[in-house]
């Protein structure tokens, strides 16, 4: 099987129902973001050390897919229960936030990111997030998300941002601040 199809090289692409859209779609640039997403995440595995972490983020990369798999429908599909995301999976990804965030000092001003490798990745995956969360917001706009991707999506940035804190904690690294 050939990886090149060449169907695209004109700008065009097809969503999973078939419906042929411009590369720079709306639909495109969401899930797409949400494919950049997942590549950095599974850069941020490859440097976390803590097998907790790294399983928090198999599990987050693998909802990604679903996201990304959804949105790609535009909204023409019913999933499997595999796929869809609901509000068990937002109250997941607060209760991570909330363990990574027990024995943090309180925030007092803003950060700064970097002095940490593994923690810069952290902020860049955060950034990521909030794009996607504003190209999913556009989407919205245009055919009905689910609230809970939404809500997902917005809690995945914090907790990248809590994640980065942890990380430099965890090594008695200091937060640089604004």
């Amino acid at each position: 099987m050939k990886i090149y199809t060449k169907k695209g090289d004109s700008g065009h692409t097809s969503l999973i129902s078939g419906k042929i859209v411009d590369k720079h779609n709306t639909t495109v640039d969401a899930y797409g973001t949400i494919d950049e997403l997942n590549s950095f995440i599974g850069l941020l595995k490859d440097y976390v050390e803590e097998k907790k972490i790294k399983e928090v983020l198999h599990d987050i990369q693998l909802k990604l897919f679903s996201i990304g798999s959804i949105l790609a429908s535009a909204g023409d599909r019913n999933f499997s229960e595999k796929v869809k995301i609901e509000k068990k999976d937002v109250e997941y990804i607060e209760l991570e936030i909330d363990k990574l965030n027990e024995y943090l000092p309180d925030l007092k001003n803003f950060i700064i990111p970097g002095g940490h490798k593994v923690s810069s990745y952290c902020h860049v995956c955060r950034s990521i997030c909030r794009r996607a969360e504003r190209r999913i917001s556009e989407l919205n706009d245009q055919h009905k998300i689910s609230p809970c991707i939404l809500s997902y999506i917005n809690r995945l940035s914090d907790f990248f941002f809590v994640l980065s804190r942890h990380i430099k904690h965890s090594d008695n690294i200091e937060e640089t601040y604004w």
